[in-house]
Formats: structure tokens, C-alpha cells, sequence
């Protein structure tokens, strides 16, 4: 198979990640020709195909992956990509054309099984079932070489992007903040130039197993911060729930913590640092992982672990800019958001249009000013 033509059988046209036969069925199928502009089902899968075949021209890509098997206590974000894809269509009808005008091309979603997280947790009896129902069509031994997990999909997925276009930026919508492990180890066999992560969020993600799980959304970033080569190359921002100070993850694994208080304190002076920070690394570029409970929970509640006292939406989409502008940003994504949490009746629609915000600030940033490829 071609690249394009194993993308084809991996991925589903956007907002198709979802496995539903009846319940929200027809809800998917009506956003999905509302974002190809298509008028049939035939019309969506033949727009979708077509979008892979931008990929060689794209400057950035879009990729939706539905998974919350990642997460802990409370789920929800699967239906994040989805409904920030809804809420991005409402707020702006002619989104897909200005994406085109960018050069974004948008990619479709990871299909996610929903009891599966990451193939190296399954059984080769497993994986060879999955095989069966995911890739029908596909003969052996083609098809005893695809993934049948959401990273694992996702992860193989980005390699084929970066097999077409070396240089091209990914944004991605989550999912659980697991789906950011995936593009984190596609960009560090993609990248040959110093590159680093920016990740807003209430919580390290720096345990280096949970319950004796490697991948989830609570150890990502300690695997990213290896793939980075530590050194303070990724920097988190508005961390404030952690059973530990700020000297044990940096001292103990060489990241580099901006916590909420301080950048509740004096916003400018932390921006100032925090760029400074990030420039002295030596890296050509960032990826901006942005948890939306990175921001305060007054203003996106809508999420597995909402907490108090975080960023501002007025200091995130400012650092978004600001490493735009004066780093570089060579992907991102939007993680976390979960629509059907709502604590109350508004939370839902305030996460969503801040998602929707900082998906679109991201989107501005990476095409706008991210620096030379790879």
C-alpha cells in the first residue's frame, strides 16, 4: 500500500472515530457533511479520500483522535473531537474553506475501539481479532502489520503524514492527554532540528507508570520529556494539583514548571520568563500541548479533572502568540475537553468555545510562524 492508501484504512473521515451503529449515529453523519460540504455518505468517504491526497502540499494537518482509555477518574473527552468540530462549524460555516485558504488540511479522525488504549497492552490473539473486524478488506500479510489501538493507530498514522510531508505541522484534537504521547514520538523521529514541548496544565503527567500502565494520560509527559532529551525542553504552565513540589519534578527530571500562582501574580512577567525560558533551550520550534484544565475551572469545567485557580484564557492564547511569534510552533493540540461533564447547565457550551479559541489561536500560530521545517 501506498502511504495514502494505508492512511485510507486507518483513519475515518473527520468526526467518524466514534463507533456508533444507532445512538448519536445520525448526529455524526450531519456534522460530517457539514465540514466536506458533501450531500451523501458516498460524497463524505470520497472527500476524505481526496484530503489525503493534500497531505504532500499541506503546511499543517488536522487529527481528531476520540480515545478517553487513557484517562482516569472521570471520562468523557472521546467526544471531545467531535464536539469542538461542531462548535468550530457553528461559530465559523465556512471554516473548511478558510482551512484550505491556510493550507490545513484536516486528516479525519483515529477509529477508536473503546476498550483498547495502546497495542503493546495486547495479546497477539487480541490484536489478530481486532485485525479481523477493524481491516476486512486487507489481505495478509498487509494487514498483520497495522495497528488496532488509538496510539498505536494514531502513532502510525503521523509516521505516514511525515513519510508524505516531512515538514508539515500537526494539530490534533483529543481525546484524554494519552492521544499527545503518539504525536510526541512521530515528531521525534520526523524532526532532525532541537524541537520542545509547551504544555498548560493542571497536572505534571510525569508518573513513569500508573498501576503499572506505561502509556496514559498521567505518564505522557515523562515519555515526551525523554523523547525531548529533557534539559528544561519541555516546560509546563499553570501546574497546581500535584502531591509534590515544583524542586522534585524539575530536579528529578529536568523539566522546567511554571506554576498558576505565579502566573496569576504578575501574568506579563510570567509570560516574559517563560518564553525566555524556552528560547534559551536551543530549540527551532514547540509543540503547544494544551489540557484545557490548565485553564481555570471558571472558565472550562467541562473536563475529566477541573481545578481551580489556574491561566486565564487571556494569558494562554497570549503565550500562544507569543511562541508563534518569537519561537515557532511546529504543532498542537486541544486535549481534554469533555462536553457531556457539565457541572453546570453553561459548561458545556463555555468549554467548547474556548476550545474552539484556542484551536483556532493554534492553528494561527503554527501556519503563521513556525519557523523553517524540519
Amino acid at each position: 500500500m501506498t502511504p495514502q492508501e494505508e492512511l485510507a484504512v486507518l483513519l475515518r473521515p473527520a468526526a467518524g472515530g466514534l463507533y456508533l451503529v444507532s445512538t448519536g449515529r445520525a448526529q455524526q453523519l450531519e456534522v460530517q457533511r457539514r465540514i466536506y460540504g458533501a450531500a451523501s455518505d458516498a460524497d463524505v468517504q470520497a472527500r476524505f479520500r481526496a484530503s489525503l491526497d493534500r497531505i504532500a502540499g499541506a503546511r499543517a494537518i488536522l487529527l481528531g483522535i476520540p480515545s478517553d482509555v487513557g484517562a482516569g477518574f472521570l471520562r468523557g473527552s472521546n467526544m471531545g473531537p467531535q464536539a469542538i468540530r461542531t462548535a468550530l462549524l457553528d461559530a465559523l460555516p465556512d471554516f473548511p474553506e478558510r482551512a484550505r485558504d491556510l493550507g490545513l488540511v484536516d486528516i479525519g479522525d483515529v477509529f477508536v475501539v473503546p476498550q483498547l488504549l495502546h497495542d503493546d497492552m495486547l495479546s497477539e490473539d487480541q490484536k489478530a481479532a481486532s485485525r479481523r473486524a477493524l481491516y476486512p478488506g486487507v489481505p495478509e500479510p498487509a494487514a498483520s502489520r497495522l495497528p488496532v489501538s488509538p496510539l498505536s493507530i494514531a502513532e502510525r498514522a503521523l509516521d505516514l503524514v511525515f513519510s508524505i510531508n516531512p515538514s508539515v505541522a500537526p494539530i490534533v484534537l483529543g481525546g484524554d492527554h494519552s492521544t499527545a504521547l503518539p504525536v510526541a514520538r512521530a515528531l521525534a523521529r520526523a524532526r532532525k532540528r532541537p524541537w520542545g514541548i509547551v504544555q498548560p496544565d493542571a497536572h505534571t503527567d510525569l508518573l513513569e507508570e500508573r498501576l503499572g500502565v506505561r502509556d496514559c494520560f498521567a505518564t505522557w509527559s515523562y515519555h515526551a520529556n525523554e523523547l525531548v532529551g529533557r534539559g528544561g525542553r519541555l516546560t509546563q504552565v499553570g501546574i497546581r494539583a500535584s502531591q509534590r513540589p515544583r524542586e522534585h519534578w524539575e530536579g528529578r527530571y529536568g523539566v522546567r514548571q511554571f506554576w498558576a500562582a505565579e502566573c496569576r501574580a504578575d501574568p506579563e512577567a510570567a509570560l516574559d520568563a517563560i518564553v525566555a525560558h524556552v528560547k534559551s533551550t536551543g530549540v527551532e520550534g514547540v509543540y503547544f500541548s494544551n489540557d484545557i484544565d490548565g485553564t481555570d475551572a471558571a472558565y472550562a469545567d467541562a473536563t475529566g479533572t477541573p481545578e481551580p485557580d489556574g491561566l486565564s484564557p487571556e494569558f494562554v492564547v497570549a503565550l500562544i502568540r507569543r511562541l508563534g511569534r518569537e519561537v515557532g510552533l511546529i504543532g498542537g493540540d486541544v486535549m481534554e475537553v469533555a462536553p457531556a461533564l457539565q457541572p453546570t447547565p453553561e459548561s458545556s457550551a463555555r468549554t467548547l468555545a474556548l476550545a474552539v479559541s484556542y484551536l483556532l489561536e493554534t492553528i494561527s500560530a503554527v501556519v503563521g510562524a513556525r519557523g523553517e521545517p524540519a
